[in-house]
């Protein structure tokens, strides 16, 4: 089986770190260190290897180091099975990030073509009791993983409806000002819709097909108001017809942009926002695994993932049988954790690094397991 791999690695002026570089294999990798040494901003950096935000979903400015402000680099050898690729991407005195691949300049649309990077943070955690956005978010980075042009499809969806919401603002009822905008909406939106739908019927699947020590769950997408068209016309219809009620609330209430994510523990037939904490946590790990497992049937390449701090919330059982899984997997994890001793079941399956922070200076170093 192919896989995917970043090989090395190198921070400059990014986050906490000055300038680190580490060297490694496709093995998975603890990043061990005090908190606040640094090894969540580690995380990020390879997150931003993939298309998006990153983990934080943070801006450029952002991630510069302080309180030089200089502008930050990344640079990266990527192995995939087609190729290796070498990676560079910069923000200069706070501008936006450019992504150069081969020392040619890309946009960065292009990484999902390529590299396949999933995540949980602890962040991610109350996933399931908060608002709908967050499982929209989680299940858009599901679905671009298979689908690299979901984001594209997504951007412009989000265009055309900011255009409509200025158009229900200022209470303009003249029908042909909105017949594009919701042409284009329709298009848009029905892609999204059907490439979410087709996102969780893969990872369902994955999570169906695997014995594992995690829970499995069901997710159902529900929106508010109907269920949501598929169909381009379908949906256009649904917005000329919901027109007159955005009107009253000044913003558009029909839309991929309004559905939400449900999981259900199966075993338990019981709604995640009614489990337990460590529960929510299993589902979250269960789903992060069948996202990687759906990924390498389909690409043939297992993607990196990256865990921070999940193993100081799991029992050694658990623990245990989540690292099986990510060697099974053959997948390059990226983990953090405060001490080396709770990836002691990995052996020698995996290499370690200790990630220093002392008078404003990081470091990194490989240690022994």
């Amino acid at each position: 089986m192919a896989q995917l791999a970043l090989t090395s690695l190198i921070l400059s002026h990014f986050r906490s770190h000055k300038r680190v570089a580490l060297e490694c294999d496709a093995r998975p990798v603890a990043l061990v260190g005090r908190n606040g040494a640094g090894k969540t901003n580690i995380l990020e950096a390879v997150s931003l290897f993939s298309p998006g935000r990153g983990l934080r979903r943070a801006s450029a400015e952002d991630m510069t180091r302080r309180p030089e402000a200089l502008g930050w680099t990344l640079k990266g050898e990527l192995v995939s099975p087609d190729r290796t690729r070498e990676i560079k991407i910069q923000s200069q005195q706070s501008a936006a990030r450019q992504l150069w691949v081969d020392e040619k300049a890309t946009a960065q649309t292009a990484l999902g073509t390529f590299s396949r990077i999933l995540w949980l943070v602890p962040s991610m955690d109350r996933l399931w009791i908060e608002g709908a956005e967050g499982r929209r978010r989680f299940l858009d980075r599901m679905t671009l993983s298979f689908f690299p042009n979901h984001a594209e499809a997504t951007l412009a969806y989000d265009k055309a409806m900011r255009e409509r919401n200025r158009l229900l603002k200022d209470q303009v009822r003249d029908a042909s000002w909105y017949d594009a905008l919701e042409m284009q909406m329709a298009t848009h939106g029905a892609r999204i819709t059907q490439a979410r739908h087709d996102a969780v019927a893969r990872i369902l699947g994955a999570q169906m097909q695997a014995q594992t020590a995690f829970p499995v769950s069901d997710l159902t997408l529900v929106h508010p108001d109907t269920e949501l068209p598929r169909d381009p016309s379908g949906l256009r219809a649904a917005l000329e017809e919901a027109r007159p009620r955005d009107l009253m609330a000044g913003r558009c209430l029909v839309g991929p942009h309004r559905v939400d994510m449900l999981g259900t523990y199966v075993t338990k037939n019981t709604p995640a926002k009614d489990c337990s904490t460590g529960e929510q946590k299993a589902l979250l790990i269960s789903l992060i695994l069948a996202n990687a497992r759906a990924l390498r049937s389909e690409f043939e390449a297992a993607p990196i993932v990256l865990l921070d701090e999940v193993a100081a919330h799991l029992d050694e059982t658990r623990r245990a049988a989540l690292y099986d899984e990510i060697c099974s997997l053959g997948s390059q994890a990226w983990m953090t954790g405060t001490e080396l001793s709770l990836f002691s079941d990995f052996g020698a399956r995996m290499q370690a690094f200790e990630v220093r922070e002392e008078d404003g200076a990081s470091s990194i170093a490989e240690i022994s397991i």
